[in-house]
């Protein structure tokens, strides 16, 4: 119980970190190989929290994962607002409605799209079309609240996110999968030592 407890606040201020780490990196375009109006920094670490969602939900089910995310969502909004955010740039303040926005519809989605596949008996199945699925309303969302009308290539940036969020979706399969292997584990051992 207590191993469950930590675990569930490790996921929620894991979920709140990178938050606004993704939050701040958005920020900044890569300026290398011709990438400024294509992709940002924010691309590569936002998809984690669609990982920790998935997990939590495999774990814990959809209540205790929407748990997690509005935990997430509280300690990150409140810090991107508090420490990221400069109030005297419009756009800084369109990021962080935008993220706050966003993030809580798609997380949302990502678990009821799990919860609906988590039977299927190919493992990978729930994650991967959960994650997809709301990483696309996820971008398309933030993008379009926080760049629309600014002068920033809102749109190709968004494709450009969207590609690298996709590709890390997948490579986020594999600690998804050690996840579950870990916990399965865990929860044999406490069984067996219970008889």
């Amino acid at each position: 119980m207590v191993q469950n407890n930590k675990l569930f606040f490790i996921l929620s201020i894991c979920m709140g970190l990178i938050v606004i780490a993704s939050n701040y990196l958005v920020q900044f375009p890569i300026n290398k190989y011709g990438l400024e109006e294509i992709l940002t920094y924010g691309a590569f670490s936002y998809p984690i929290t669609f990982l920790i969602t998935d997990m939590a939900n495999r774990t814990y089910g959809k209540i205790k994962a929407r748990k997690i995310v509005i935990l997430g969502f509280i300690i990150g909004i409140f810090l991107t607002f508090f420490i990221s955010t400069n109030y005297s740039d419009i756009i800084s303040i369109r990021i962080a409605i935008g993220s706050g926005f966003a993030f809580f519809v798609a997380q949302n989605i990502d678990i009821q799209i799990f919860d609906k596949l988590r039977l299927n008996k190919k493992w990978y199945i729930a994650p991967l079309i959960s994650s997809t699925s709301a990483s696309i309303i996820d971008t398309f969302l933030f993008f379009s609240i926080a760049f629309y009308m600014t002068g920033i290539p809102w749109l190709t940036l968004a494709l450009g996110d969207l590609i690298v969020k996709l590709l890390i979706t997948l490579a986020m399969l594999i600690p998804f999968r050690v996840f579950i292997n870990y916990f399965r584990e865990i929860s044999y051992y406490k069984l067996e030592n219970r008889s």
